[in-house]
């Protein structure tokens, strides 16, 4: 059982609401329900939310568009919903800030996991508490991670990044030249053990690698791809 962790569902349907509604209030979560775009952003704004559960298709305001204006305020947790389940439109999730996704239709139990799952990471970052570093900051010749900012630089640039794309980050420089698996990844970065896809992994290697290689083409190199195996961060790159 949660501890009255307050969710906000925003879909157009009512149906799926209300669905998503009495499965995590029998898991003892708070829920506000919001039909729109604009009333979840008013609600996101007025409020503090734990986790927000934001469906993709949404009249007037898209959920991409919700949760990026939302990412420009606050970090909540954003679990997005789609119908579609197009590497594309995952990207697209990810680029503006959402930690996971869904696809419709889904089963609630794994709504339910996965939400868990953010929210145990949210609480103290999960992996990140565990002082995987004696210094706050992580150096490398073109890459600099200022932990208690939450501050990336590669080659004296600074790289905006998404808190998941830094969180993967940080983790492969928390220990250099070691490979790491996907599902180590998904389990240690994204606290799944189950339920996860690991084409989120690629899909988050992808699109950290190409914002590192807008600024810096030696950041970038430094994660490798291991064929077979998963992603390290090489330390002599």
């Amino acid at each position: 059982m949660s501890f009255g962790n307050r969710i906000l569902v925003v879909d157009d349907e009512e149906r799926i609401r209300r669905l998503l509604r009495m499965y995590l209030e029998k898991e003892g979560y708070i829920i506000d329900e919001a039909e729109d775009g604009e009333t979840a952003l008013r609600k996101a704004q007025e409020e503090d939310f734990d986790l927000i559960v934001l469906d993709l298709m949404l009249p007037g305001i898209d959920g991409l568009e919700v949760c990026a204006r939302l990412r420009q305020l606050k970090a909540t947790p954003v679990l997005m919903l789609t119908a579609k389940g197009e590497e594309v439109n995952r990207v697209q999730g990810f680029e503006v800030g959402a930690d996971d996704y869904v696809v419709k239709p889904f089963s609630p139990r794994e709504v339910i996991f996965r939400i868990k799952a953010i929210l145990r990471r949210s609480s103290a970052t999960a992996f990140l508490s565990k002082e995987l570093n004696t210094s706050n900051n992580i150096v490398f010749p073109y890459l600099i991670i200022e932990h208690d900012a939450h501050r990336v630089t590669a080659s004296g640039q600074e790289v905006n990044l998404t808190p998941k794309e830094y969180e993967l980050l940080h983790y492969l420089a928390s220990t250099p030249d070691k490979v790491f698996s996907r599902e180590e990844l998904l389990k240690d970065v994204w606290n799944y053990d189950f339920f996860g896809d690991l084409r989120t992994v690629d899909t988050h290697v992808k699109r950290l690698r190409e914002k590192l290689n807008r600024v810096s083409a030696e950041a970038a190199s430094m994660i490798t791809t291991v064929w077979g195996v998963g992603y390290k961060l090489e330390a002599a790159k």
